[in-house]
């Protein structure tokens, strides 16, 4: 039995499993241990989020989650799938078809619209146009975002840009939806909203697995994984989960024109 299909059998259900996973960066003279052997696993329909200080090793590991970079020794599933034996090709359509991605900085194009925004990834997809459309609106009505879909970024909120981003992540239909740092740029009550959203998709069965350096923000999820020099530390499951609902129910309303 190969390595692969051991770890596989080891986690069935496991949408996401690291053995052994290691990241070294050759810096000249000097070699940079980004990961020290992690192992994990992470179920279908889970919720996770990742913390840990600058240097520990978290953004690695979420770039390798997101195929957008390669592990120097180890074994990454995702879906079954040993991504570390496939070619740039078959990895981009793993990424493009299995994972969207939610960042920090919501990375949306200027100039264009909010339905343009979402139905980019479309695009590189074998999805008609006015399929890539239907889904484009469908993913911004999912996110409370109806009625802005030729409203320009400059013409949102943040946080209603960072809905624009989540629904451009859903628009390609994947199974896992990873986000680095979705909420470091909005204010408290508009974070908690991003963190209902996230709930309501989880409920629906998404995987969301979520960086963040907040631990306010990590306790919306079900699971909390703490790295720390390369290596995962804590790994445990959120015992007093609250809802976002509810929370936002405490705060104080923002006006969000």
């Amino acid at each position: 039995m190969t390595e692969a299909a051991a770890a596989t059998e080891a986690d069935p259900g496991a949408v996401i499993v690291a053995r052994e996973v290691s990241k070294t960066y050759d810096l000249g003279e000097t070699k940079v241990h980004a990961l020290r052997g992690v192992s994990v696993s992470i179920a279908a329909g889970d919720f996770v989020a990742i913390m840990g200080a600058s240097g520990s090793g978290k953004s690695t590991f979420m770039n390798i989650l997101g195929c957008l970079d390669r592990p120097t020794a180890g074994t990454y599933l995702l879906d079954g799938i040993d991504v570390t034996t496939l070619g740039k090709r078959q990895i981009a359509g793993i990424r493009n078809q299995k994972l969207g991605f939610v960042f920090q900085g919501f990375n949306l194009l200027a100039r264009t619209s909010a339905l343009e925004n979402v139905l980019l990834p479309t695009l590189y997809a074998p999805v008609e146009k006015t399929e890539g459309i239907r889904r484009a609106q469908s993913s911004l009505e999912l996110v409370g975002l109806a009625d802005r879909t030729h409203h320009f970024p400059s013409q949102l909120s943040g946080g209603q840009q960072q809905r624009v981003a989540i629904a451009r992540a859903l628009v390609n239909l994947p199974s896992i939806l990873l986000a680095d740092e979705p909420t470091g740029n909005l204010d408290s009550r508009t974070s908690v909203e991003i963190m209902e959203l996230f709930q309501v998709l989880n409920d629906k069965g998404l995987t969301i697995v979520l960086v963040t350096h907040e631990p306010d923000i990590s306790q919306f999820a079900r699971r909390v994984l703490v790295f720390r020099d390369g290596k995962i530390r804590k790994d445990d499951p959120v015992q007093v989960r609250p809802r976002a609902r509810e929370v936002l129910q405490a705060l104080p309303a923002v006006d969000d024109d």
